[in-house]
């Protein structure tokens, strides 16, 4: 049974307590919770040690429980990992025991509330005047763009930046597993994924929701993360005339991205050669924008790399449109 959005906001306060301030606070970007005694908060980009903690893992998992009831979905030592979304749009990510040994594991990712701009990368040090206009060309002359980089570079920020770019006029169809994407768009359709059921039931993959948005007349795609074989589907919809689609993978410089798409894209339930995949692969994608996160915290564009070609003998052709130099 679920738990009316309103009844779970009234015991949001009370069974999440100790971390509600962070819940608050617009400098927050993710709270993590290691069993029930530490929580950590990043705030630009850096990670620190709060002196919140839960009474007891006991008080911890109650609140889990009221979360997964709120949305539905079952948390047991038989189904321990929770994913979920608080009534604000913050993302939940639980592991408990058994699989979590040493209490209970929560991530949660701050919605934010103030959209991300090109401008506000500049403001904050990510990319360059030269760079934001280098970026909106692209999007502008509708060019494929994969977001590459590893977990917390930025990518959904980046993606939400580059995909609010796209002309008015423009249908643009939204699939996500996680709804995390505030365009600011008047033509927008937003499609989410949907885990099954405790036996696996009634699951919408990100996958079908993409071939399903191939007959709804989008000018352009927006697939928060590629994560299996719809890889292979976005590379033959790029392929076919879709231009103007953008979308993120894990890969920590622009040939580890490619070499991330294509095991992805045999994933998929269609057998091809990979001197084939690999050159669909080439036509279809454009632009390979590569995020990474400093030291210091900050989350930069360090490539913007052109996807000019694959060669059987060399292997694809990357030209570098950009590359931040490291400092000396």
């Amino acid at each position: 049974m679920t738990i009316p959005v309103q009844v779970f906001k009234q015991t949001l306060g009370t069974l999440f307590a100790p971390i509600a301030a962070f819940l608050e606070d617009d400098a927050v970007n993710e709270i993590l919770i290691n069993g029930h005694d530490q929580v950590y908060v990043e705030r630009s980009g850096l990670l620190q040690r709060t002196g919140s903690a839960f009474p007891s893992d006991y008080a911890l998992m109650s609140a889990l429980r009221n979360l997964s009831q709120y949305v539905g979905r079952e948390l047991s030592p038989e189904r321990p990992i929770l994913e979920a979304r608080l009534p604000d749009g913050s993302r939940v990510e639980a592991v408990v025991p058994p699989a979590s040994p040493c209490g209970p594991v929560v991530s949660i990712r701050r919605f934010r509330r103030e959209q991300l701009t090109l401008d506000s990368l500049v403001e904050s040090g990510g990319i360059s005047n030269n760079t934001a206009e280098l970026l909106r060309g692209i999007v502008c002359q509708r060019r494929n763009v994969v977001i590459a980089g590893g977990s917390g570079a930025g990518k959904t920020s980046l993606l939400n930046a580059l995909a609010s770019l796209a002309q008015p006029a423009e249908r643009v169809i939204v699939i996500e597993d996680s709804k995390e994407l505030q365009l600011r768009l008047p033509h927008v359709v937003h499609l989410e994924a949907q885990p099954g059921d405790a036996r696996g039931r009634r699951a919408i993959s990100v996958r079908q929701l993409l071939r399903a948005t191939l007959r709804m007349r989008p000018d352009r795609i927006v697939i928060g993360e590629i994560r299996g074989g719809e890889a292979l589907d976005l590379i033959q919809a790029m392929t076919s005339g879709h231009r103007g689609c953008i979308s993120t993978v894990h890969g920590t410089v622009p040939a580890d991205a490619l070499s991330r798409l294509e095991t992805m894209a045999l994933m998929s339930d269609v057998e091809m050669p990979i001197p084939v995949l690999r050159s669909q692969l080439a036509s279809a994608i454009d632009v390979i924008v590569q995020l990474a996160r400093g030291e210091d915290g900050v989350r930069r564009v360090t490539h913007i790399a052109e996807l000019a070609g694959f060669d059987d003998r060399t292997g694809y052709r990357i030209d570098a449109l950009f590359e931040l130099k490291a400092a000396t």
